[in-house]
């Protein structure tokens, strides 16, 4: 399946919500194509390069987002709301004249429900906890705080974490195992 990309200074994991500000001609192109065909696009985190201007080098797994909502903003800009779907890995790139990146992409399996052990019962407090505070677009979840995966995929978007950690967090496939790492970062930021 090839799906236009979108490299950002973010991770999104599927379940998760994503609002973004376009102005780019190519993101607003891409946007445009999006909505019309009614079909998603790709976030990839940012390895080197930066969000605007040449193409940006981006790391393999990445996230299938569809738009969800848009809206002019008070500054002009258009404004998104993209909601993560599937994760997927990059099996080829190629970049059009537009520098818009293009990725031919494999969707991983989805992960399996695993409810959320009483262990890391703290941790699903801890979500609901910043989600009220954050209110919408995060407000808007369809909540699953008794789900392992969904629970863990929130934090990790939602938490002032390092880029490289929630990367690496979003390519296991464990939800356990990510609420096991989670968890000691938490800890030692005294989150918890």
């Amino acid at each position: 399946m090839e799906i236009p990309l979108f490299p950002l200074n973010t991770v999104i994991f599927p379940g998760g919500m994503l609002p973004l500000r376009i102005f780019e001609p190519r993101y607003l192109d891409m946007v445009s194509n999006c909505l019309r065909a009614d079909t998603g696009f790709g976030v990839c985190l940012i390895k080197s390069g930066r969000e605007t201007g040449q193409p940006a080098e981006i790391h393999a797994i990445g996230t299938l987002c569809k738009i969800v909502d848009w809206t002019t903003l008070p500054d002009g800009l258009l404004g998104i709301t993209a909601y993560g779907e599937r994760k997927f890995l990059v099996a080829k790139l190629r970049v059009q004249a537009d520098h818009l990146l293009v990725g031919e992409v494999n969707l991983t399996p989805e992960e399996a429900g695993k409810p959320l052990p009483v262990e890391f019962k703290p941790l699903g407090e801890l979500l609901e906890r910043i989600i009220a505070e954050l209110g919408p677009p995060y407000s808007n979840f369809a909540e699953s705080y008794s789900q392992a995966g969904w629970v863990g995929a929130r934090l990790a978007e939602l938490l002032p974490l390092n880029l490289v950690v929630k990367q690496r967090l979003l390519e296991m496939d464990d939800p356990h195992a990510r609420l096991v790492q989670l968890r000691e970062v938490i800890v030692n930021l005294h989150y918890l």
